[in-house]
C-alpha cells in the first residue's frame, strides 16, 4: 500500500518557515536599527503613546489594545504606550508620569482635528515631566480609507455592481462630530476619499455638535433617489456614539476601524511624521 501524498502539509510547512523567517528579519532589522554606521549605538527612539478618548462601552478598550499590539508587532523595538483622555485607565497623564522625564509621542486615536487633539491632549501632556509632541490626528489620510472600505465590504458592500445598483447606492460617513470647523473639513476630505474610492457619493453626518444627523443624511439621500445607503463608521473603537450611529443605518453598517492593518500602519506614519516635522525645525530654532 504506497503512501498517499499531501500538499496541504508541505504548504503548512512553507507558511510557517516564511512566518519564522519575517519574525527574523524584523528581529534582526529591529537589532540593526539600534547601530549607527560607525558602530556606535543609536539613542533610543521616542516612546509612541497611543491616545485614545476612552469609553465606558468594555469593547472599546479591549480594540485600542489590540492595536496598540499590532503597532508593536510592526516595529519591533519601539516603545509603545496607551492613555487614555478620559473614562478608561491608564489615563493620558499616568502614562506620561510612568516614562518619566523622557521624549515621547503622543498620536492621538482621532480622526480629525477638534478639540481634543488641539487643548485636551497638549493640557494633559503639560502635567507631566515627559517631553512630549502631538502628532496630527489619524485622519484624512489614503490609509484610514482603506481601513474603512475594507470594513464596509466585510460589512457586506459588493466590490462590483451593476450601473442601475450603483446609482441607487450610496454612503453615509458617520463621525462624532465637533464645534471646531476644522473637524468637519477634515471630516469632509475624508468623505471624498471614499467617494472616490467607492464611485458613490458619501455624505459626512455627525452623532453630536454638528449637522446632519445619520438619519437626516439618509433622508437627504433617498430624496436624491439613492435607497441603498450604507453607514461607514468613522470611530476607532465600539461606543455609544458608534452603536447609535450604526442603528440608523437602512441597509448595512460597517464595524469600528479597530485594529485594522492600515489602521496600525497609519499610527506609525503619524509617528514619524511627527518626527520628521521635529528635525526639520530644529535647525530653525537652532539659529534662532
Amino acid at each position: 500500500m504506497t503512501a498517499s501524498h499531501h500538499p496541504h502539509d508541505e504548504s503548512t510547512t512553507l507558511d510557517s518557515t516564511a512566518h519564522l523567517m519575517n519574525r527574523i528579519s524584523s528581529q534582526l532589522a529591529s537589532q540593526l536599527s539600534l547601530v549607527s554606521l560607525n558602530g556606535s549605538r543609536r539613542p533610543d527612539p521616542p516612546a509612541l503613546v497611543l491616545v485614545a478618548h476612552g469609553s465606558r462601552d468594555p469593547r472599546a478598550l479591549s480594540t485600542v489594545r489590540a492595536l496598540v499590539e499590532r503597532v508593536g508587532e510592526l516595529r519591533p523595538g519601539l516603545p509603545v504606550h496607551l492613555g487614555h483622555i478620559e473614562l478608561n485607565e491608564p489615563r493620558l497623564p499616568d502614562t506620561l508620569t510612568a516614562l518619566g522625564p523622557t521624549d515621547a509621542v503622543l498620536v492621538p486615536l482621532l480622526l480629525a482635528r477638534g478639540y481634543h487633539v488641539k487643548r485636551d491632549i497638549p493640557e494633559l501632556a503639560a502635567e507631566t515631566q515627559a517631553r512630549t509632541r502631538v502628532a496630527p490626528p489619524l485622519g484624512p489620510h489614503p490609509l484610514l480609507v482603506e481601513t474603512l472600505y475594507d470594513r464596509l465590504v466585510e460589512a457586506g458592500w459588493r466590490t462590483r455592481t451593476d450601473d442601475r445598483t450603483r446609482r441607487s447606492s450610496a454612503v453615509v460617513l458617520a463621525a462624532a462630530g465637533s464645534r471646531d470647523p476644522e473637524s468637519k473639513l477634515d471630516t469632509n476630505h475624508t468623505a471624498q476619499l471614499l467617494a472616490d474610492r467607492l464611485g458613490v457619493p458619501v455624505i459626512p453626518a455627525y452623532a453630536s455638535a454638528a449637522a446632519p444627523t445619520v438619519q437626516a443624511a439618509v433622508r437627504a439621500l433617498a430624496a436624491r433617489g439613492r435607497h441603498r445607503v450604507a453607514v461607514a463608521s468613522c470611530f476607532t473603537a465600539p461606543g455609544r456614539f458608534a452603536t447609535q450611529c450604526a442603528e440608523q443605518a437602512p441597509w448595512i453598517a460597517s464595524a469600528p476601524l479597530g485594529a485594522h492593518p492600515a489602521m496600525a500602519r497609519l499610527v506609525l506614519h503619524r509617528y514619524d511624521q511627527a518626527l520628521m516635522t521635529t528635525a526639520s525645525t530644529e535647525p530653525e530654532l537652532a539659529s534662532a
